[in-house]
Protein backbone atom coordinates (compact mmCIF):
# COMPACT_ATOMS: atom_id res chain seq x y z
CA UNK A 1 0.00 0.00 0.00
CA UNK A 2 1.34 3.54 -0.99
CA UNK A 3 1.99 5.83 1.63
CA UNK A 4 1.66 8.78 -0.18
CA UNK A 5 -1.82 9.39 -0.62
CA UNK A 6 -4.33 11.73 -2.40
CA UNK A 7 -4.94 13.99 1.04
CA UNK A 8 -1.50 14.11 1.61
CA UNK A 9 -0.47 15.52 -1.40
CA UNK A 10 -3.34 18.06 -1.26
CA UNK A 11 -1.86 19.47 1.78
CA UNK A 12 1.14 20.18 -0.31
CA UNK A 13 -0.51 22.11 -3.58
CA UNK A 14 -0.83 25.54 -2.75
CA UNK A 15 -1.84 28.38 -5.69
CA UNK A 16 0.99 29.86 -6.98
CA UNK A 17 1.29 32.68 -9.63
CA UNK A 18 2.80 31.59 -13.14
CA UNK A 19 6.19 33.94 -12.93
CA UNK A 20 6.40 33.56 -17.06
CA UNK A 21 9.27 32.06 -18.74
CA UNK A 22 12.72 32.67 -17.25
CA UNK A 23 14.53 36.11 -19.44
CA UNK A 24 17.67 34.10 -19.58
CA UNK A 25 16.47 30.92 -21.08
CA UNK A 26 15.00 31.24 -24.97
CA UNK A 27 12.08 29.36 -26.14
CA UNK A 28 12.35 27.19 -29.27
CA UNK A 29 10.78 28.31 -32.50
CA UNK A 30 7.85 26.73 -34.67
CA UNK A 31 10.52 26.52 -37.48
CA UNK A 32 13.14 24.46 -35.09
CA UNK A 33 10.68 22.55 -33.70
CA UNK A 34 9.72 21.96 -37.66
CA UNK A 35 13.04 20.79 -38.53
CA UNK A 36 13.44 18.48 -35.41
CA UNK A 37 10.29 16.64 -36.30
CA UNK A 38 11.43 16.02 -39.69
CA UNK A 39 14.75 14.81 -38.85
CA UNK A 40 12.67 12.44 -36.23
CA UNK A 41 10.18 11.39 -38.80
CA UNK A 42 13.84 10.50 -41.14
CA UNK A 43 14.93 8.20 -38.57
CA UNK A 44 11.48 6.26 -38.72
CA UNK A 45 12.82 2.99 -40.72
CA UNK A 46 10.78 1.39 -43.46
CA UNK A 47 7.86 -0.21 -42.92
CA UNK A 48 8.72 0.43 -38.77
CA UNK A 49 6.05 1.69 -36.21
CA UNK A 50 6.17 4.62 -33.60
CA UNK A 51 6.92 3.71 -30.46
CA UNK A 52 7.49 5.96 -27.48
CA UNK A 53 9.07 4.75 -24.65
CA UNK A 54 7.12 7.03 -21.20
CA UNK A 55 8.80 6.77 -17.76
CA UNK A 56 6.99 9.12 -16.11
CA UNK A 57 4.19 12.14 -16.45
CA UNK A 58 3.73 10.66 -20.24
CA UNK A 59 2.26 7.39 -18.19
CA UNK A 60 -0.90 9.43 -16.83
CA UNK A 61 -0.36 12.59 -19.26
CA UNK A 62 0.52 11.85 -22.72
CA UNK A 63 -0.04 13.85 -25.93
CA UNK A 64 -1.27 11.46 -27.89
CA UNK A 65 -3.72 8.44 -28.51
CA UNK A 66 -2.19 4.69 -29.22
CA UNK A 67 -2.97 1.82 -30.79
CA UNK A 68 -1.02 -0.54 -28.23
CA UNK A 69 0.87 -0.72 -24.64
CA UNK A 70 3.62 -2.79 -23.46
CA UNK A 71 6.06 -2.97 -20.82
CA UNK A 72 9.80 -2.97 -21.29
CA UNK A 73 13.39 -2.39 -20.30
CA UNK A 74 15.96 0.26 -21.35
CA UNK A 75 19.58 -0.39 -20.53
CA UNK A 76 22.13 1.91 -19.55
CA UNK A 77 19.54 4.73 -18.16
CA UNK A 78 17.77 5.35 -15.11
CA UNK A 79 15.08 7.11 -13.55
CA UNK A 80 16.86 10.17 -11.97
CA UNK A 81 15.21 13.38 -9.77
CA UNK A 82 18.11 15.23 -11.97
CA UNK A 83 16.21 18.66 -13.34
CA UNK A 84 15.83 21.25 -10.90
CA UNK A 85 12.95 23.57 -11.46
CA UNK A 86 12.49 27.31 -10.12
CA UNK A 87 9.21 27.14 -12.06
CA UNK A 88 5.97 24.56 -13.21
CA UNK A 89 6.27 22.41 -10.00
CA UNK A 90 9.13 24.72 -8.19
CA UNK A 91 9.43 28.34 -7.29
CA UNK A 92 12.86 30.04 -6.26
CA UNK A 93 11.93 30.00 -2.96
CA UNK A 94 11.57 26.30 -2.88
CA UNK A 95 12.91 24.96 -5.94
CA UNK A 96 11.29 21.57 -7.28
CA UNK A 97 12.64 18.59 -9.17
CA UNK A 98 11.55 16.55 -11.87
CA UNK A 99 12.24 12.96 -13.29
CA UNK A 100 14.80 12.54 -16.60
CA UNK A 101 16.52 9.34 -17.73
CA UNK A 102 20.13 9.75 -16.32
CA UNK A 103 22.66 7.79 -17.53
CA UNK A 104 23.43 3.93 -15.55
CA UNK A 105 21.39 1.40 -14.59
CA UNK A 106 18.32 0.41 -16.14
CA UNK A 107 14.37 1.41 -16.43
CA UNK A 108 11.50 -0.59 -16.94
CA UNK A 109 8.62 1.92 -18.29
CA UNK A 110 5.83 1.31 -20.86
CA UNK A 111 5.53 1.62 -24.90
CA UNK A 112 3.29 2.79 -26.73
CA UNK A 113 2.53 2.49 -30.18
CA UNK A 114 1.32 5.60 -31.88
CA UNK A 115 -1.28 5.72 -34.96
CA UNK A 116 0.43 5.49 -38.51
CA UNK A 117 -1.65 8.39 -39.29
CA UNK A 118 -0.69 11.13 -36.84
CA UNK A 119 3.03 10.14 -36.76
CA UNK A 120 4.28 13.67 -38.13
CA UNK A 121 1.49 15.48 -35.86
CA UNK A 122 2.33 13.51 -32.87
CA UNK A 123 5.86 13.75 -33.01
CA UNK A 124 5.54 17.47 -33.02
CA UNK A 125 3.31 17.43 -29.98
CA UNK A 126 5.99 15.71 -27.98
CA UNK A 127 8.60 17.64 -28.83
CA UNK A 128 6.63 20.84 -27.99
CA UNK A 129 6.12 18.92 -24.58
CA UNK A 130 9.40 17.74 -23.57
CA UNK A 131 11.63 20.77 -25.21
CA UNK A 132 10.62 24.49 -24.60
CA UNK A 133 14.06 26.27 -24.24
CA UNK A 134 17.06 26.06 -26.40
CA UNK A 135 18.57 24.74 -23.11
CA UNK A 136 16.31 22.15 -22.45
CA UNK A 137 16.30 19.61 -19.78
CA UNK A 138 15.88 16.63 -22.12
CA UNK A 139 17.08 15.37 -25.37
CA UNK A 140 15.05 12.82 -27.75
CA UNK A 141 16.66 9.40 -27.96
CA UNK A 142 15.96 6.14 -29.96
CA UNK A 143 15.90 3.51 -27.21
CA UNK A 144 16.33 -0.73 -27.63
CA UNK A 145 13.71 -1.18 -25.26
CA UNK A 146 13.41 -4.98 -24.40
CA UNK A 147 9.78 -6.86 -24.43
CA UNK A 148 8.58 -9.95 -23.15
CA UNK A 149 7.89 -10.48 -26.81
CA UNK A 150 10.93 -9.22 -28.37
CA UNK A 151 12.82 -6.02 -28.73
CA UNK A 152 11.57 -2.72 -30.16
CA UNK A 153 13.08 0.41 -30.86
CA UNK A 154 11.32 3.36 -29.28
CA UNK A 155 11.62 7.10 -29.19
CA UNK A 156 12.14 8.63 -26.23
CA UNK A 157 14.02 11.53 -23.95
CA UNK A 158 16.73 11.65 -21.71
CA UNK A 159 18.78 13.72 -19.89
CA UNK A 160 20.53 16.94 -21.37
CA UNK A 161 24.02 16.80 -18.91
CA UNK A 162 24.84 20.32 -20.74
CA UNK A 163 21.72 21.82 -19.66
CA UNK A 164 21.68 24.93 -17.39
CA UNK A 165 19.15 23.08 -14.59
CA UNK A 166 20.70 19.55 -14.48
CA UNK A 167 22.21 18.55 -11.70
CA UNK A 168 22.94 15.03 -10.44
CA UNK A 169 20.20 13.79 -8.18
CA UNK A 170 20.67 15.05 -4.56
CA UNK A 171 21.30 13.38 -1.57
CA UNK A 172 18.36 11.03 -0.37
CA UNK A 173 17.14 14.05 2.43
CA UNK A 174 17.88 16.52 0.32
CA UNK A 175 15.65 15.06 -2.83
CA UNK A 176 12.80 14.27 0.13
CA UNK A 177 12.85 17.67 1.37
CA UNK A 178 12.37 19.06 -1.69
CA UNK A 179 9.83 16.53 -3.45
CA UNK A 180 7.30 17.40 -0.04
CA UNK A 181 7.48 21.12 -0.12
CA UNK A 182 7.98 22.45 -3.52
CA UNK A 183 5.26 23.48 -5.58
CA UNK A 184 4.30 26.15 -8.22
CA UNK A 185 1.57 27.21 -10.90
CA UNK A 186 1.72 23.70 -12.38
CA UNK A 187 1.51 21.72 -9.32
CA UNK A 188 3.51 20.20 -7.04
CA UNK A 189 6.49 17.76 -6.71
CA UNK A 190 4.58 15.82 -4.43
CA UNK A 191 1.61 14.86 -6.92
CA UNK A 192 3.90 14.11 -9.67
CA UNK A 193 5.61 11.77 -7.56
CA UNK A 194 2.09 10.16 -6.85
CA UNK A 195 0.92 9.67 -10.31
CA UNK A 196 4.22 8.59 -11.50
CA UNK A 197 4.35 5.62 -8.81
CA UNK A 198 0.22 5.02 -9.10
CA UNK A 199 0.63 4.73 -12.75
CA UNK A 200 3.58 2.59 -12.87
CA UNK A 201 2.06 0.19 -10.43
CA UNK A 202 -0.86 -0.06 -13.09
CA UNK A 203 1.00 -1.55 -15.39
CA UNK A 204 2.94 -3.76 -12.89
CA UNK A 205 5.86 -1.95 -12.67
CA UNK A 206 7.64 -1.10 -9.18
CA UNK A 207 10.69 1.26 -8.99
CA UNK A 208 12.09 0.17 -5.86
CA UNK A 209 13.72 4.26 -5.77
CA UNK A 210 10.36 5.62 -5.95
CA UNK A 211 8.92 3.21 -4.09
CA UNK A 212 10.84 4.34 -1.38
CA UNK A 213 10.79 7.87 -1.94
CA UNK A 214 6.81 8.20 -1.71
CA UNK A 215 7.18 6.54 1.60
CA UNK A 216 9.55 8.82 3.15
CA UNK A 217 7.90 12.47 1.07
CA UNK A 218 4.89 11.01 2.75
CA UNK A 219 6.33 10.93 6.35
CA UNK A 220 7.99 13.89 5.36
CA UNK A 221 4.81 15.88 4.56
CA UNK A 222 3.25 13.95 7.37
CA UNK A 223 5.79 15.46 10.23
CA UNK A 224 5.79 18.44 8.71
CA UNK A 225 1.44 19.21 8.45
CA UNK A 226 0.52 16.93 10.81
CA UNK A 227 -1.38 15.14 8.67
CA UNK A 228 -2.68 11.45 9.28
CA UNK A 229 -1.23 8.80 6.46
Amino acid sequence: MRALTPDLVSRVHRVVPDPGHPADLALLSDEQYRQMTERLIGEIRPGEPLWVFAYGSLLWNPTFGHAEARVGTVHGWHRAYCLHLTRWRGTPEEPGLMLALDRGGSCKGVLFRLPDAEVGKDIELLLRRELVYTDSGNRPHWFDVRTATGNVRALGFVANRACSYYRPEPVPDETVAMLARACGHGGSCAEYLYKTVASLEQYGIHDRHLWRLQERVAQRIQAETGAGI
